[in-house]
């Protein structure tokens, strides 16, 4: 495999530090072009540059222009400095082989469709991007342009690897549970949350990991599995798997099943994504096949967790649904975060504003403008719904 150029967005984040990680141990592999982040770290996302010679550091937070440029300079480090709510879509935008966008929330619209437009292979962390402007990320992707490093989606591609399209009779997404697997609707009442942020094997930032724990993460996932792979939702399925270690599968028409087993370590799917279809040698230890374990599946507790069933419900609506879907969860866990509001109000109140929606709105959006209205009515309708919100 050839030297690829690399444009990292959220690299202060979670998917962004191991993509580096991966990245700083396999130099000959890859080479950094551009990092993208909030701007809260400055001197984080300087000390990346220095060490990789980065050309443009791009932050979304113009007042931290001034001590990012200090802490530039600081480190060494001549990056062109980008700043400003475009500013991850510029870097997205510039000629590279591929872009990973390991941003949160749909504020990764934009820089995913600069990054397609632009023609770079998309490496996509970033699911809410795809779930949001479904429709107009389909419309100007590329067979293949699109890799996914969910860990699920990047199991599903490599299990489908093993049969044509026509021989797949389903796909099956496994869900660890969260940090509340077994537990009664009743019993999910008093959640607090720091319990919601303890996730039993996965370590994410809090948004991500809130959503873990009400199984809107795997919603999504369940929407990005149909959009990545052109699945009917009839023929994608979740179970619940606490382990962590098979991270999805394929079924096929003749009863066989393949299944993708590795730790819980995001940098494998994050090293397939940055080299996809080869693969980076050693990018995260295997599994340990001398010691007894088992392995254990189980059904989804719909009643409990009815994000699943909400998020097919507004996946099979399509259009702006998903969008509306993402952005009343992404205000709930805000407020749930903030301690303005109880958990099992979260998907509560995200299923009021998708119903509400789904009443009066049809077709597919056909500008980022009407994704972003269509959020900002989700927005402010959850937190009317609530009335805790603000």
């Amino acid at each position: 495999m050839s030297s690829r150029r690399v444009v990292i967005l959220g690299s202060t984040g979670s998917i962004g530090t191991q993509a580096l990680d991966v990245i700083r141990r396999n130099p000959d592999h890859f080479t950094v072009v551009a990092l993208a982040a909030g701007g809260a770290d400055v001197a984080a996302i300087a000390s990346q540059a220095a060490e990789f010679k980065v050309e443009v550091v791009a932050i979304a937070n113009e007042s931290r222009e001034e001590a990012l440029r200090e802490a530039l300079t600081t480190c060494g480090s001549s990056a062109r400095v980008v700043v400003g709510l475009d500013a991850a879509t510029e870097a997205a935008g510039l000629p590279t082989d591929v872009v990973l966008n390991g941003m949160t929330g749909s504020i990764g619209l934009r820089p995913t469709l600069a990054a397609l437009e632009v023609g770079s292979v998309l490496a996509l962390a970033n699911k809410e991007s795809l779930v949001a402007g479904g429709p107009l990320v389909k419309a100007i992707a590329k067979p293949g342009q699109i890799v996914p490093v969910d860990s699920e989606h990047s199991a599903l591609a490599q299990c489908l690897l093993g049969g044509s399209a026509q021989e797949v009779r389903r796909l099956v997404l496994t869900a660890s549970g969260g940090p509340f697997r077994g537990r009664t609707r009743d019993e999910l009442a008093s959640v607090t949350v720091e319990q919601a942020l303890a996730h039993p094997t996965w370590t994410m930032g809090p948004v991500v990991t809130t959503n873990s724990a009400t199984l809107v993460n795997k919603g999504l996932e369940l929407i990005e599995a149909h959009l990545l792979f052109d699945m009917p939702f009839e023929k994608i399925d979740v179970v619940v798997h606490p382990q962590s270690i098979v991270h999805s599968m394929v079924e096929f028409v003749d009863g066989s099943t393949l299944a993708q087993a590795s730790p819980p370590d995001m940098r494998l799917p994050i090293a397939l994504g940055l080299a996809w279809p080869h693969r980076t040698a050693d990018a995260a230890p295997g599994l340990d096949w001398t010691t007894a374990t088992a392995w254990t599946f189980q059904p989804l507790d719909e009643d409990a967790f009815p994000a699943i069933s909400l998020a097919r419900r507004a996946g099979i609506a399509g259009g702006c649904a998903p969008a509306v879907f993402n952005a009343a969860n992404e205000e709930c866990v805000e407020a749930f975060l903030g301690g303005r509001l109880p958990f099992l109000s979260i998907v509560d109140t995200v299923s009021a504003v998708v119903e509400e929606f789904l009443s009066g709105n049809s077709g597919n959006p056909t500008s980022v403008a009407d994704v972003l209205s269509a959020e900002d009515w989700a927005r402010n309708r959850a937190r009317e719904v609530t009335g805790v919100l603000a």
